[in-house]
C-alpha cells in the first residue's frame, strides 16, 4: 500500500490518542512505520487508543506549550508529521473558545514553528475540517480554493488554522525554495463528518447514539435536518496517506490544501443517520428533542472532492450504508463479545478498495 513509503519511516503523529489519530496509527503500525505519538491522555473511557494496546513511542505533550513540543519534535527526528492534536466539538468551542483558539490555531503555530528547525523532517499534513469555510448553506460543495470563515469558535478556529497553514508554507516552506533552502513540504487536508467505531467522544451523534443503547435510554436528536457529507474514519486517513506519500517523494505540486469527502450520495441528514443505523441495531430508540436554544450549528454543508478524485485518484470506498453497517458492527462486537474489531475492519476496507483498482491500495 502507498507503495511501501511508510516502511520504517520515523512518523510522528499529534492527537494519537484521539478517535482519528488511533485510528491512524493503528494503520500506520500495520504498514511497518515507526511511530511516535504526542497527545494528551485519552479523556474518554472506554478510549479507542488504550484498547489497541499498540507498541509504539507516545508521549503526552499538550501543543499549547511550545517548548515542550519543540522538544519534542527535535527529539523524535520525524521524516513525516502528521498534525491531529485540536479541540474537535463545535459546542465545547462555545463553553471554551479560548481553549478551542489555543489548542488549534496557536497548537498549529507551535507545531509548525517547530518543523522549521528539523533536520529530519521531509513533509507535513495538517488535519483541519470541513467547517473551514464560510459557510454560506449552500447545495453544491465547498472547493479548496473557496474562502476560510467559522460562524462558531470552532469552525473559526479551523478557518484560522488554514491560514496559519498557508501562512507557513508561503514563508517558511516556500514552494519555489524547496529544494534550495528547505526540505519541507506542507499540505492540509480537510474531512466530512468522520464516522467509525471507538468514538466516545460527548456531543457526537455516533457515539450519543452507543452510549443511549448501552444505558437502555432513548438518545435526544437535536437537529435531525441537519445534512452533512459523512465517511468512514478509514476514507479520510486513505487521504491523508495519500498525500503524505506524494509529499514524501517530493512532489510539490501537491504541497496544498485537500478535501477528502464522500460523493454526493454519501450527504445525508442526522435523521437518516439515526434511522440507517436503527436498521443495523434495534436497540436504537430515539426522540427529536423539542429545545430550540441550542448554540448555532450549520444546517448545510457539504464538500467537493474533485480535486482529489482528479489529481490524486482518490475516492470513498463504502457507500452510507456500508460505513454505517461498519461503524454499528464496531460496536456490537465490542459490547457483545468483547472484539476489537479495528484492524481487521483496516483489512476488509483495503481488500474492497483493491477490488475498486484504488492506485493507492496496492
Amino acid at each position: 500500500m502507498f507503495n511501501n513509503i511508510y516502511k520504517n519511516k520515523r512518523i510522528l503523529v499529534t492527537g494519537h490518542t484521539g478517535f482519528k489519530g488511533s485510528w491512524l496509527v493503528a494503520w500506520l503500525k500495520m504498514l511497518g512505520a515507526n511511530i511516535i505519538g504526542a497527545s494528551l491522555a485519552p479523556n474518554t473511557d472506554p478510549a479507542h487508543f488504550s484498547l489497541l494496546g499498540l507498541d509504539i513511542e507516545s508521549y503526552l505533550v499538550d501543543v499549547c506549550d511550545a517548548d515542550k513540543v519543540k522538544k519534542l519534535i527535535g527529539k523524535a527526528k520525524p521524516e513525516i508529521l502528521f498534525h491531529l492534536a485540536a479541540q474537535p466539538i463545535v459546542r465545547e468551542s462555545y463553553v471554551d473558545p479560548i481553549g478551542t483558539f489555543a489548542t488549534n490555531v496557536m497548537g498549529t503555530v507551535n507545531v509548525l514553528n517547530a518543523c522549521r528547525n528539523s533536520e529530519s523532517l521531509k513533509a507535513i499534513v495538517v488535519v483541519t475540517s470541513d467547517k473551514c469555510y464560510e459557510n454560506k448553506e449552500w447545495i453544491w460543495g465547498y472547493r479548496e480554493n473557496d474562502p476560510m470563515g467559522g460562524y462558531d469558535p470552532y469552525s473559526a478556529s479551523k478557518g484560522c488554522t488554514e491560514l496559519v497553514i498557508n501562512s507557513f508554507r508561503n514563508s517558511y516552506f516556500n514552494l519555489e525554495q524547496f529544494g534550495k533552502k528547505h526540505q519541507v513540504l506542507l499540505a492540509s487536508a480537510r474531512a466530512g463528518n468522520v464516522i467509525g467505531g471507538g468514538d466516545w467522544a460527548k456531543d457526537r451523534l455516533i457515539p450519543d447514539i452507543v452510549k443511549s443503547i448501552v444505558a437502555s435510554e432513548k438518545v435526544l436528536i437535536r437537529n435531525p435536518q441537519a445534512t452533512r457529507p459523512w465517511q468512514h474514519v478509514l476514507e479520510c486517513l486513505s487521504g491523508y496517506l495519500c498525500i503524505g506519500e506524494k509529499l514524501l517523494r517530493g512532489e510539490n505540486k501537491f504541497a496544498e490544501g485537500w478535501n477528502f469527502a464522500p460523493t454526493f450520495e454519501g450527504d445525508a441528514t442526522v435523521l437518516d443517520v439515526v434511522n440507517k443505523m436503527q436498521n443495523n441495531w434495534s436497540k436504537l430508540q430515539y426522540a427529536i428533542e423539542e429545545q430550540t436554544d441550542h448554540p448555532h450549528e450549520a444546517y448545510l454543508l457539504k464538500l467537493d472532492s474533485s480535486k482529489a478524485y482528479t489529481l490524486l485518484h482518490w475516492r470513498n470506498v463504502w457507500d452510507l450504508e456500508k460505513t454505517i453497517m461498519m461503524t454499528t458492527d464496531w460496536y456490537r462486537n465490542f459490547y457483545e463479545q468483547a472484539i476489537i474489531s479495528t484492524y481487521e475492519d483496516i483489512k476488509n476496507y483495503v481488500q474492497e478498495a483493491q477490488s475498486l483498482f484504488l492506485p493507492w491500495s496496492s
